[in-house]
């Protein structure tokens, strides 16, 4: 999918801001699109925090990664994805597909980006089972 608005999953800011991760140049060349509408809920949020200041990936204090968020407002193509709605209703769809419990998070995030008309981008491969061939379309996995 080119076009749309995209939800950002905390695997894909982790990559964004760590120059050192792996996949740091491929992240970036795709954040680099022009006109790119991008975004991040609670969840991605919390998660870019807790990986920053609690893993040797990390390495940021609680302050420099909250100044990371803080400064997502600033950029125009921005927007904050409110979570309005249950994981129960949002996951329904696809629900009898989710096989364990590191997918609970993943699946709320794949169903707000289907709520919402967007596209969830990660890098995890394996959500492309949790979104099944009917909603693929909101899922842009980078490699």
């Amino acid at each position: 999918m080119n076009a749309g608005r995209y939800l950002l999953d905390v695997n894909i800011l982790v990559a964004l801001f760590d120059p050192g991760h792996i996949h740091h140049r491929s992240v970036a060349r795709w954040f680099g699109t022009p006109g790119l509408q991008w975004g991040v809920c609670a969840f991605s949020e919390a998660g870019f925090l807790r990986v920053s200041i609690g893993t040797a990936a990390g390495r940021r204090t609680l302050e420099q990664a909250a100044n990371i968020i803080k400064s997502f407002s600033n950029d125009p193509n921005f927007s904050y994805w409110p979570m309005r709605a249950s994981w129960a209703s949002l996951t329904e769809p696809f629900q009898r597909r989710v096989y364990g419990h590191r997918q609970i998070t993943d699946a709320y995030l794949l169903g707000l980006a289907i709520k919402e008309k967007g596209v969830l981008v990660t890098l995890d491969k394996a959500i492309r089972y949790l979104a099944g061939p009917r909603y693929t379309k909101h899922l842009l996995v980078l490699e």
